[in-house]
């Protein structure tokens, strides 16, 4: 049996170590003390950069500041986009320590699903929006809460003061204040403006205790002064809803351009959407018709084939034309007149609306003449306004077209345009046979000259064949207006299903006042109406008569005819063709 041998008195205790491993052992202990001391004073008193990164790279954050975006006002100063200050609520998940009844009061009051609130808080990232652009009010609820890990970020919102009215024009901004549409998407750059910067000391639970230094100071958004007067805005928009209500329409635009210089005073479209409140809004509510939408323009164009055949010589305004016995063939295709018109002259073709008198004036003419006429009115492509999904219509090349697709062109069948296109292309008439751009902005002076199209006499001659049109015995009487003078033409096309003419139509008017001296150019379109009328004398010209009136004495213009009742006659209008 063996004894058993305490520890300290083990002989192994007994036995000493060399000299020189203790000697050996209390260097390198020394040594290591003295690198260390080494070190220290080598980052303390001569590298100290190097720790203060370090510090600075823990606890020191540059953060952005928000530059706040730039109004949009009309042309009087009206606000029609402002940005207000709300506050986002945003956690650090691995932070947040939320007992039940503070989840659920959390969420009363952001108005959602206390099981979203945990959806986001069981993330693994280190940062999480839980609700964006409260207003302040309801940002002081939560901050009295109390919850550890749950933080707020001053940010802004845009405010749209008129609706649905502007919405179209002004569009709006999406979550981070950036365009989406209209004018805030395309004048983004400038209303936007530049953030800046500042450097902050935070604790690890991302508040911020001390404000080191600002690095760049934000650069304010610009303010933009559009050319839309809101007065002239709000009678579009009304007059619009009330017509598509009346005709069981199933859209519509409006557009008022000033015809001195080019200026967009307004644009309606219907349906629209409030821009302040878009959790439900659709495709067809955002579509700014006026630019997105193109159609056959119908017998708006005639105006135009006539002006284009007294330029080059080949007719007066009093050559008589036969457009008797009301069809005419070309090719294996028949074109037809409502009404057998009999002789007319160039300027009775434009005031009845014949589209056999229209047909043989195109036909008189080379296509590329024609062509050459519509791409320089700005048909064929866009206008390029800025806006999202502006389109161009369709104007295919002169060498495609069939003698039937010549004539068909001349009364605004096989050519698509948008009602802006279509408006501005009417400044010719207007403006004594010029074309100016049109501006979205405010301009300080019109424009001094403009792109020559027409020599002033053929201007002139269509003008006066465009009085008739809007007279007793023309396609508009109902676009007249007491004590001014009118000119117009109305359009009313079948529209294009499939590749086939379908029983539905477009309805157009187009015009300007007052005749003497034009100050402003309105188009009106009416897209569908179903409720038993769908010609454009009976549907679009009321429109532009209501709207034209009521902006001629926004602007106070003299009127420039006697004041007397109008003479709308008790025989049915000329009716335009189809």
């Amino acid at each position: 049996m063996s004894r058993s041998i305490k520890f300290s008195k083990s002989p192994l205790l007994s036995q000493r170590l060399p000299p020189w491993r203790q000697r050996l052992v209390l260097v390198l202990l020394l040594g290591g003390f003295l690198t260390l001391i080494g070190r220290s004073l080598y980052l303390q008193a001569f590298n100290n950069e190097f720790l203060g990164d370090k510090g600075r790279a823990r606890f020191e954050r540059v953060i952005d500041i928000s530059a706040t975006r730039g109004r949009i006002t009309d042309r009087h100063g009206d606000v029609l986009a402002v940005s207000t200050p709300v506050r986002s609520i945003w956690a650090i998940p691995e932070d947040v320590e939320l007992a039940p009844a503070q989840a659920r009061s959390l969420a009363a009051l952001l108005e959602i699903d206390v099981r979203e609130i945990n959806r986001k808080l069981a993330t693994e990232r280190d940062f999480v929006y839980v609700k964006r652009q409260l207003p302040p009010d309801v940002a002081e609820r939560v901050t009295a809460l109390k919850l550890p890990g749950i933080h707020q970020k001053n940010e802004y919102r845009r405010y749209y003061p008129s609706g649905e009215v502007m919405a179209h024009m002004v569009g709006f901004t999406g979550v981070e204040d950036s365009g989406q549409e209209g004018i805030e998407l395309a004048f983004d750059s400038q209303l936007a403006g530049k953030p800046g910067s500042r450097r902050v000391i935070k604790d690890r639970r991302g508040n911020v205790v001390e404000d080191v230094e600002s690095i760049r100071p934000p650069q304010e958004g610009r303010e933009i002064v559009l050319a839309i007067d809101s007065k002239i805005q709000y009678l579009a928009y009304s007059h619009l809803k009330q017509a598509l209500q009346e005709h069981r329409a199933k859209a519509g635009g409006v557009v008022v351009l000033d015809a001195r210089s080019g200026e967009v005073l307004a644009l309606a479209n219907l349906p629209t959407y409030n821009p302040n409140n878009r959790s439900k809004l659709v495709g067809a509510q955002l579509r700014n018709r006026a630019l997105t939408d193109s159609f056959e323009p119908g017998s708006t164009l005639k105006p135009f084939t006539a002006a284009l055949a007294l330029e080059t010589g080949k007719v007066r305004v009093d050559t008589p034309i036969q457009t008797a016995p009301g069809k005419m063939t070309i090719g294996s295709a028949t074109i037809s007149d409502a009404h057998a018109h009999g002789v007319l002259t160039v300027a009775q073709v434009i005031q009845k609306s014949s589209n056999i008198g229209s047909a043989k004036l195109a036909l008189s003419m080379k296509p590329e003449e024609m062509w050459t006429m519509f791409d320089s009115l700005g048909f064929g492509a866009p206008l390029k306004l800025g806006f999202p999904g502006e389109v161009g219509g369709r104007l295919r090349p002169a060498k495609t077209w069939r003698p039937i697709e010549q004539a068909t062109m001349a009364y605004g069948h096989g050519i698509s345009v948008t009602l802006i296109q279509l408006a501005r292309a009417y400044q010719v008439f207007a403006r004594d046979g010029d074309l100016v751009p049109l501006s979205l902005a405010r301009l300080d002076a019109p424009p001094l000259a403009g792109k020559r199209i027409f020599s002033v006499q053929t201007a002139r001659e269509v003008r006066t064949m465009l009085e008739m049109a809007v007279q007793p015995g023309g396609t508009a009487p109902k676009a007249q207006i007491p004590g001014y003078r009118v000119a117009g033409k109305t359009g009313t096309a079948h529209k294009l299903e499939g590749g086939a003419y379908a029983n539905k139509y477009v309805a157009s008017f187009v015009g300007f006042a007052p005749a003497s001296e034009p100050r402003l150019i309105i188009a009106v379109m009416i897209d569908e109406p179903s409720n038993g009328k769908h010609y454009g004398g009976d549907v679009a010209a009321p429109v532009f008569a209501q709207v034209m009136a009521g902006s001629l004495r926004t602007l106070g213009v003299a009127p420039d005819a006697p004041q007397k009742p109008l003479v709308l006659t008790s025989a049915e209008p000329a009716r335009e063709e189809m």
